[in-house]
């Protein structure tokens, strides 16, 4: 595919040429927006970012902060960066073209399309065959595969037919419970090939990608020209670490995809153009009738219970076909799908009823994209709420009859798998006492690419200076949110931390995530912060103490006031046990009230320690 050069893009406000269209940004919200980039990207956790604003099927705002690469010049709408999993809504689109074409059936066995699944071992004796739907809509039963699915990314199909072939494990019967598995959508990419007669990718650049002239997006990085390439990076022990791309192979259509802000406002201005139902050309010509667009972005299976926020900012939470779909008191249906990889970060939302929405874009691992995405978002559906109304700006208020209160997510059908109870009897060994030969067998290996051991091995000792000694904390069960995932808990002398893993799909699970929660120093800036919250939340203050610096964009009234709801319906907290966090910048800590444990989330910024964020979500 040539290498398009950059469309004429207005990076302070909208297109350029014409006279103004009334989606444009009024001026005070491109400063809110830019307000809000610039301090998440003081966060540090990624050289660059790229965003854009798209309203009325165009992209009306868009501005880049930060590197291309360390050195490099600001990333803009034309950067081009790797968008990871938000891949998955093109993989879904491709699908559905060929089901418009009556090549396949949605409800088709995928033993179908590829033999290699024929023989699979079942979850159950009673499970139906594992089919098309199923692998669309996360509910074939393969257990999460993050971040074990992203090192696949470059697997050649002959490894991967092999790798199907030897077995796969399930964590559930197929079409019982939604579990997000990479390994899905892999396969999908499989059935696109084998029904297509050409490549995935081939499939969707024809299909898809040239007839909507997304011309600077893509599947490998030497597509584009090193001049408009971001690089991607990880945080390392000395700083920003490159990461080279890998190529496109079996697992690309669950994230492989190059795109740029520019060319991703086509591919959301398309989805938002299918509503309202009617005319089949209504928003301008797509490769993908309207009705399957809509049907994507329509909630085919509910998602597990998450744990809610206070005060709410979202509803019930569902799975179309590739995208996510959220209904948010206030504005209606919001559809959105992230992606995270090594080395970038993404994310795309937008508003169904005004054809709003935001898309970001950052070249570093697994950086955030989605809470600066729905940030953005939001306040631009309020500004514009505001503006209809004739109001005079007030934050939105705390209710706290709208709270609802959930619980943890109780133990899968059948229990754990013995290799996950294993799993964590092993690392619970390693963080005693490390020993590489034994790491290697345990760990997939995407665990030591992810982050080397040498890096891994010090915060075991930074907890045990932290909270002490540690045990595990045999009063507090362990939580499996699948028979491939085990949360607990390790208690020393001065304080809980949480730990977790998740095991890959394989026939022989190996363990290929394992997440422990750092504690804050008491007297770093982290700590202290988060004691003056919870000081806070327990003393009713009325007004922001200077002693506790904040971001300008963070509303401190607002914050006092959820405070203050919080304690009227939980009483007075104490600190309980941290569920995650770095130890330095963020830390999430569970909060013991009268009435009900709450998690406390805060991060400050690495170099003014200013209070960034805080939120509060409840957990029994």
């Amino acid at each position: 595919m040539p290498d398009r050069q950059p469309d004429p893009v207005l990076m302070a406000g909208g297109m350029t040429g014409g006279p103004a269209r009334p989606e444009e940004l009024a001026p005070a919200d491109i400063d809110a927006l830019a307000a809000l980039a610039e301090s998440y990207q003081l966060r540090g956790g990624q050289p660059g970012l790229a965003y854009g604003i798209v309203a009325g099927g165009s992209l009306v705002h868009a501005r880049g902060l930060g590197e291309r690469w360390l050195g490099g010049p600001v990333p803009d709408a034309d950067t081009v960066f790797r968008i990871a999993s938000m891949t998955k809504s093109f993989t879904a689109a491709a699908v559905l073209a060929l089901r418009d074409d009556g090549a396949l059936g949605l409800d088709d066995p995928v033993a179908e399309y590829v033999p290699e699944v024929r023989d699979l071992s079942p979850a159950t004796a009673d499970s139906p065959p594992v089919s098309i739907r199923h692998l669309l809509t996360m509910t074939a039963g393969f257990p999460t595969d993050d971040p074990w699915g992203d090192r696949q990314q470059g697997t050649p199909l002959g490894e991967f037919a092999e790798f199907l072939a030897g077995g796969v494990r399930f964590a559930w019967a197929p079409g019982t419970r939604f579990e997000y598995a990479n390994l899905g959508y892999a396969i999908l990419g499989r059935v696109i090939a084998a029904v297509s007669g050409t490549g995935y990718a081939d499939f969707v650049r024809d299909r898809l990608l040239r007839p909507l002239g997304m011309t600077s997006t893509g599947f490998e990085a030497a597509e584009f020209s090193a001049a408009r390439l971001a690089r991607g990076y990880r945080r390392g022990a000395t700083g920003w670490e490159e990461l080279v791309p890998d190529p496109a192979g079996a697992f690309a259509p669950m994230g492989g995809v190059f795109s740029t802000v520019s060319d991703l406002c086509r591919w959301v201005s398309g989805f938002a153009g299918a509503f309202p139902p009617g005319a089949e050309d209504a928003g301008g010509p797509h490769p993908l009738r309207r009705a399957s667009r809509r049907e994507m972005q329509l909630p085919q299976v509910a998602m597990p219970p998450q744990r809610p926020s206070f005060p709410a900012d979202s509803g019930a939470g569902s799975y179309g076909f590739g995208l996510f779909v959220e209904d948010e008191p206030g504005h209606g249906r919001i559809v959105q799908h992230s992606g995270g990889y090594p080395g970038f970060g993404s994310h795309m939302r937008w508003q169904l009823a005004s054809g709003t929405g935001v898309i970001v874009l950052a070249n570093g691992t697994y950086a955030p994209a989605h809470p600066l995405g729905s940030r953005m978002l939001n306040a631009l559906l309020r500004s514009r709420q505001r503006a209809a109304s004739r109001q005079v700006p007030e934050p939105p208020a705390v209710v706290a009859g709208q709270l609802t209160v959930g619980g943890p997510v109780p133990a899968p059908p059948g229990g754990p798998w013995p290799e996950t109870l294993r799993g964590q009897r092993e690392v619970m060994a390693l963080l005693e006492s490390w020993d590489e030969t034994a790491a290697a067998r345990l760990f997939s290996p995407n665990v030591a690419q992810d982050e080397p051991f040498a890096e891994r091995r010090p915060k075991a000792e930074l907890i045990r200076q932290r909270i002490g000694a540690f045990r595990e904390d045999t009063g507090r069960p362990a939580e499996f949110d699948s028979p491939a995932h085990c949360r607990w808990w390790l208690r020393g002398d001065r304080g809980v931390v949480q730990a977790e893993i998740l095991l890959t799909p394989e026939r022989q699970p190996r363990v290929q995530s394992v997440t422990l929660a750092v504690p804050p120093a008491p007297d770093s800036p982290l700590g202290r912060a988060l004691d003056q919250v919870v000081s806070l939340l327990n003393e009713g203050v009325s007004a922001w103490p200077s002693s506790l610096p904040a971001s300008g964009t963070l509303d401190t009234g607002l914050l006092l006031r959820m405070l203050r709801a919080v304690a009227a319906w939980a009483g007075p907290c104490r600190t309980g046990a941290f569920c995650r966090g770095d130890g330095e910048t963020a830390a999430a800590v569970e909060l013991d009230g009268a009435t009900a444990r709450l998690i406390l989330a805060i991060s400050v910024d690495p170099v003014e320690h200013l209070l960034q964020q805080a939120d509060i979500t409840i957990r029994t």
